[in-house]
Formats: structure tokens, sequence, C-alpha cells
């Protein structure tokens, strides 16, 4: 046996070599790829160096296509050395892809919305957004879904198709948004007092915006209450303090001015109290 390994050492040592040089090589590059696709996500992905200036709406989808293209790269490297045809895998690879893409059409429908979302830009990261039933603020756009996070701190994973083929509401882009606060006043109150009330604390309200102007209109002659509306605008880091703060004005100052919030009522007429009989 030892004869045999001997002689077949001496006749195929170069080979042998050859093969253990290229195998070692090859491990290297790979790991090499491994590396250099890790650390340029992690540079697109968190936005270091040059990859500052790109806009973090579209690091991530950067991020993931320079490490599939790095991979790729390495792996046809990896496989030239051993001699391996690549223009023939590139070509097999093109028609596994084919394949593929047949089968996981829902997943290319998403990278394709993606692709229209980055392209478009209805919303940006740190927008906040509506599409559905699905409400929240966008952390990542990917190229297969949107991530969100809802006002109650939840993770959302939604679809890219999903979001591309609703209506989408973007809270954010405009940069402010208008308030419309309503209180109702009984019919027996004036409403010249009412609409005074709403003004004053329109003017001494210093988060309503100047242009477009504070607004005070009478809305609904309503069931059991005038309804009157309080328009106004605020940017959109002020909107929500404004609203709780407004709303707490509006009470406290329409009761101060004399004025009374009616609870929801109705008045009964009874044309005839006497019992009627029954039709036989």
């Amino acid at each position: 046996m030892k004869n045999i390994i001997t002689n077949y050492w001496d006749s195929h040592s170069a080979t042998i070599m050859l093969i253990g040089y290229n195998f070692l090589l090859a491990i290297v590059i790979l790991v090499a790829t491994f590396f250099i696709a890790r650390t340029l996500h992690h540079t697109i992905y968190h936005g270091k160096g040059k990859a500052a200036r790109l806009d973090a709406t579209l690091r991530p989808v950067f991020a993931a296509l320079c490490t599939y293209l790095v991979y790729v790269v390495g792996l046809v490297i990896a496989l030239d050395i051993f001699g391996v045809n690549t223009t023939s895998f590139i070509a097999l690879l093109g028609a596994a892809g084919l394949a593929v893409g047949l089968a996981l059409k829902d997943t290319l429908a998403n990278i394709a919305a993606g692709t229209m979302l980055l392209i478009l830009r209805p919303f940006r990261v740190g927008d906040f957004v509506e599409f559905g039933s699905t409400m929240g603020t966008v952390k990542e756009i990917n190229l297969f879904t949107t991530i969100l996070e809802t006002f109650d701190g939840l993770y959302v994973a939604a679809p890219n198709g999903e979001v591309w083929s609703h209506t989408i509401t973007n809270y954010s882009r405009n940069g402010t948004r208008r308030l419309d606060l309503v209180v109702g006043i009984s019919y027996g109150d004036s409403m010249d007092v009412g609409l005074e009330v709403l003004r004053q604390i329109a003017a001494t309200e210093p988060r309503f915006l100047k242009e477009p102007a504070p607004q005070a209109m009478v809305v609904a002659m309503a069931d059991s209450s005038v309804n009157l509306q309080l328009r106004g605008w605020a940017t959109n880091d002020d909107y929500w303090s404004t609203l709780w703060d407004v709303n707490k004005r509006l009470k406290e100052e329409v009761e101060g001015a004399g004025l009374t919030i009616p609870f929801p009522q109705r008045d009964l007429h009874i044309v005839n109290g006497e019992k009627q009989p029954l039709p036989a």
C-alpha cells in the first residue's frame, strides 16, 4: 500500500500540489470575499465615509445589492481558478435565475414594487405613513419589505407589493398639518361669544402658524348642540402637543365664558297620553 501511495505521489505530485494550491487560493478568496462584502454592507448601511451622502432610504438596498455583487464576483473568481468555464456558469446562473423567478413571481413582484417605491419616493425613512389598515413610521425600505414602527412600538414588515397596491398617505411630506378642533355649545348660547372664544385661543396659541391663518366657524347644527370648529395649522413636530393642549383649553375657556357644552339629549313629545285599544 505504501509503495502504491509513493508511486502515485511520484507520478502526480505536480498535479496534487497544483490542486492544493488552487484550493487554498480559492479558500482565501472566498474568505476575503466574505469580509469585503460584510465591511462594504456595514459601511453603506450605516452611512460611514462617503456613503453618508447617500439618502438613508436607499442605503439598505444599495448595501444589499453591493453585498450580492461582491459574493458573485468572488465565486466566479474562485471557480475560474479551478478552470471552470465561467461564461457557461454565468449563463447557467441566468437560466436558473429565470426558473427561480417564475417560481417566485410574488417575491419578484415585491422587488419590482420596492424598486418603484425607491424611484418615485412616495415616502422616505422617518416619514409617518398610512396604507390600507397599516400606519407607522418608516424605518427601512429593502428589496422585499418595508419596515415600520407603529405608535405603540410594534415592528411591522409589510411586503412591498402590499404597500404599492394601496393608496399611500404621507403625514410627514408637507411638513405641516391642519388641526380641526370641534366643540359643541347649547342652542341657547350665543354663537358669537363662542366664536370669539375660539379666536382668542387661536390668537394666543404660539404653535399655530400665521399662514395659513387660523379660522373659527360654525360647522353644524347637531342634534344636541351647535358645533363650532377651530381650524389651525402647525408643524409636524408640534401637531400632537398642540392638539392635546388646545382641546383642553377649548373646554376650560368655553365653559369659563359662561357657555354650556351639552350632553347628547333628545326631546320626547307625547301627543296623546290615553291608552289606545288594540285592533281586533
